[in-house]
């Protein structure tokens, strides 16, 4: 648990995304500034996000080349 400035606590997710970055793509733990790996095609990036996504029950957020987003798939049995 993390106190946010509200002094609330919030739970940090393993939702992963899936994020343009560099010329490239990246798998990217939601709340993290820094990337978990980086690809150069979207499809690699999206099969190493589902696969993290799986292990901890989570999301994959697939964004588009401008950032927004295309898709959500959830593994939250």
């Amino acid at each position: 648990m993390f106190k946010s400035a509200g002094g609330r606590s919030t739970k940090r997710t393993w939702h992963q995304h899936v994020v343009p970055y560099e010329g490239d793509w990246a798998v990217r733990r939601e709340g993290n500034k820094r990337i978990t790996s980086k690809h150069r095609k979207q499809s690699t990036a999206i099969r190493k996000a589902k696969s993290l996504a799986r292990k901890y029950k989570a999301d994959v957020i697939i964004h588009r080349q401008d950032g927004t987003i295309r898709d959500r798939i959830s593994f939250d049995d």
